[in-house]
């Protein structure tokens, strides 16, 4: 298998970090530069269907784009630690906290970052006014986030879980444009502290 990867982009770190929790290490990865368009280019479309990344290809030709969908198919293959439930009930728990972080904090940062920052001005249209709403209502969110780890050492079970894993990847990426959560929100701190101690953390 290959992993079409950009080391910067916040999505295919997802992956990596998976991988790099789960200690997989046969898939082979492949660089590719969204500042020179290469994910624009026919012959990674030709396999994608779109210009998104990251892109994982099997040994009989078969792709996947969405970064969850990836994580997923690994944990299928890859069970162990799991990250994404071992009862229907744990599994549910999961999955709500995964998406409450992906549209709640993940999207808006990423569309906070694409919107502001300087190097994305290349890329797309940027918008001022869509980079401060998305920055405003992810820090908004992040209210929530620490509720729950005031009762919780982690976001979805009692042990890291793709949840995490998506909020804090959100998270790190809005440092590009020096958003960072506010002191006061103790608990998220803590976790996050905890998740960038990880050694999985700086794959």
């Amino acid at each position: 298998m290959k992993l079409y990867d950009a080391p910067v982009a916040p999505n295919p770190r997802r992956v990596r970090w998976v991988m790099a929790e789960k200690g997989i290490g046969d898939i082979e990865v492949v660089q590719v530069s969204i500042p020179d368009g290469e994910h624009r280019r026919q012959s990674y479309l030709a396999k994608a269907g779109l210009p998104q990344l990251p892109m994982l290809e099997m040994d009989d030709g078969t792709t996947i784009t969405e970064s969850l969908a990836i994580c997923r198919y690994l944990e299928s293959r890859y069970p162990e630690p799991n990250l994404f439930g071992r009862s229907p009930e744990e599994t549910a728990v999961i999955e709500m906290w995964t998406r409450r972080v992906e549209m709640m904090v993940a999207t808006p940062f990423m569309l906070g970052v694409r919107h502001a920052h300087p190097a994305f001005a290349a890329l797309e249209a940027q918008v001022p006014e869509v980079a401060e709403w998305n920055q405003k209502t992810g820090l908004s969110a992040l209210k929530l986030l620490n509720r729950r780890l005031r009762e919780s050492e982690w976001l979805a079970a009692d042990r890291l879980t793709i949840a995490d894993i998506v909020a804090c990847v959100g998270i790190d990426f809005a440092r590009i444009v020096k958003l960072r959560p506010p002191e006061e929100l103790t608990n998220l701190g803590r976790w996050l502290t905890a998740m960038r101690e990880r050694p999985a953390a700086k794959a």
